[in-house]
């Protein structure tokens, strides 16, 4: 089977990026530094992070990337980055189209494979209408997300992240110097996060709080006197979350803070629905810290009290976080969270229910 996935790249994480690649002009090159910095590698699949030899893995969203790979192949210094995946899929003699950015390349990119893909499958676990048709399959983890792309039209099925064992070594260091971790977004999106933050935010005079926000980029113009009023009000943050504030992070410089941290909150975004179980949820029981998050449908091995904490309010997100600070706690169940997330969702059986799928 040969295999080709797509990923793509956040903004925010570009600079960091371009800083690790900076001087490194190859393709293959770069594509490791990408993969060793695990960025997203919770959605990578077992062969792309083992590098089969059948498997072609890229961002088609890095230009920096894929001009390295136009250079070497003999595409013109402007071919659109849609053709340039497009040839690259066709070098590469793709059977299994797995695409995690089909925001970016939707059904009319999908109608320009050529006859050698047998199967073209889409990951997508936000909302927001995305044309599927083309796309054999739409796979997510929330009930309600495969309910909307449903409704338009296409056929989904359960897919899950899975725990990156590069995060053992991390787990098993259990002398922590960080409290209180949180790292996320913070926009106009996040106002209940926003008021989660805030009660958290306010154990910073007990207990050391982090919190790594990924800003938008109009909050620096809303905390000048100009935001005080209107719609930038949205994306101020109020002066308990501005103290404990630090610059986003992202790949290893986010599993070493995980490593550093007793607890990390989690905060779903409005948008989310009754649902559970992002990402950040798989990183941080994966780190051995104890994840504290907000009340929803997690999955199985999610389990209040047990592998992780969960509160029912805003206001007892720092009740809860207290609670299993002073008592230890936090020790026991972040460890119990560990194994859950190991054993239940390995990368293998990651990639064996792939197989099932596809």
């Amino acid at each position: 089977m040969r295999l080709f996935q797509n990923s793509g790249i956040a903004p925010s994480y570009r600079p960091r990026l371009a800083g690790l690649v900076a001087g490194i002009s190859g393709f293959e090159q770069q594509k490791d530094v990408f993969l060793n910095d695990r960025y997203g590698a919770a959605h990578i699949l077992l062969p792309v992070l083992g590098r089969h030899p059948e498997t072609f893995f890229t961002n088609g969203d890095d230009e920096s990337l894929q001009r390295a790979w136009a250079r070497e192949n003999g595409l013109g210094e402007d071919t659109p980055l849609a053709d340039i995946l497009l040839a690259q899929i066709e070098h590469h003699k793709t059977d299994i189209f797995y695409n995690l950015d089909p925001f970016r390349y939707d059904a009319a990119f999908i109608r320009r494979l050529p006859g050698h893909v047998k199967r073209k499958i889409a990951w997508r676990a936000a909302p927001g209408r995305i044309d599927f048709s083309g796309y054999d399959l739409v796979l997510c983890n929330f009930p309600s997300m495969r309910k909307l792309w449903e409704e338009q039209g296409a056929k989904t099925a359960h897919f899950f992240p899975a725990h990156d064992p590069e995060l053992d070594i991390i787990a098993a260091n259990r002398n922590r110097d960080i409290d209180v971790l949180f790292f996320g977004g913070y926009s106009r999106h996040h106002q209940r996060r926003r008021q989660i933050l805030e009660a958290v935010a306010r154990l910073a005079g007990r207990h050391r709080v982090v919190f790594h926000l990924d800003l938008s980029r109009y909050t620096p113009l809303a905390e000048t006197p100009l935001g005080w009023f209107g719609p930038l009000k949205a994306v101020r943050r109020p002066a308990a979350i501005r103290k404990v504030s630090a610059p986003p992070v992202f790949g290893r410089a986010m599993y070493a803070q995980l490593g550093r941290a007793k607890v990390v909150v989690n905060a779903s975004i409005d948008m989310a629905g009754p649902d559970r179980g992002n990402m950040r949820c798989f990183e941080t029981m994966g780190a051995g810290a104890l994840l504290v998050s907000d009340s929803g449908i997690y999955p199985a091995p999610m389990r209040d009290g047990e592998t992780m904490a969960v509160y029912q309010q805003p206001q007892d997100a720092s009740e809860t976080i207290e609670r299993q600070l002073d008592s230890g706690s936090w020790d026991t169940i972040g460890w119990a969270g560990h194994h859950a997330i190991r054993e239940e969702y390995s990368k293998k059986r990651q990639f064996e229910r792939f197989l099932e799928l596809v």
